[in-house]
C-alpha cells in the first residue's frame, strides 16, 4: 500500500528552523519526483519545493528561495525539506506528494498525497 507519512512540523519563532520529513513506503521511490505542497487557512494550496528522483534537480516557489532545501534519500525513501529564517507566512499544512513523473514541476500533477504536518510560525 502505498503511503507517505510527513513529521517535523511545529511552532517555531519568526527567524528559527524545522525540518520536515517526508517517509514512503509501497513504491519504487527512486523513480519518483516528490513534491512539497502547502496550505494556509483560508488560502489555496501552493507548491513549495520539488526534487527529482535522482535529487539532481530542484525547483522552489519564489516566497521560498535562498530559505527552504529540499532533499533526498533514496537508500531511505525519504524526502526533506529544511527551512530556515522562518516567517509568520510560511504558517501552514505542509504535504508531500508523489509525482506521475520522475521530473520536477510545482504545477506537475501528483497523485498520492501524504496528511500533512502542521507549521506554525508565531512569536
Amino acid at each position: 500500500q502505498l503511503q507517505l507519512v510527513e513529521s517535523g512540523g511545529g511552532l517555531v519563532q519568526p527567524g528559527g528552523s524545522l525540518r520536515l520529513s517526508c517517509a514512503a513506503s509501497g513504491f519504487s521511490f527512486e523513480y519518483y519526483a516528490i513534491g512539497w505542497f502547502r496550505q494556509a487557512p483560508g488560502k489555496e494550496r501552493e507548491g513549495v519545493s520539488c526534487i527529482s528522483n535522482s535529487g539532481g534537480v530542484t525547483k522552489y516557489a519564489d516566497s521560498v528561495k535562498g530559505r527552504f532545501t529540499i532533499s533526498r534519500d533514496n537508500a531511505k525513501n525519504t524526502v526533506y525539506l529544511q527551512m530556515n529564517s522562518l516567517k509568520p507566512e510560511d504558517t501552514g499544512v505542509y504535504s508531500c506528494a508523489r509525482s506521475l513523473y520522475s521530473f520536477c514541476s510545482l504545477s506537475g500533477k501528483y497523485d498520492d498525497w501524504g496528511q500533512g504536518t502542521q507549521v506554525t510560525v508565531s512569536s
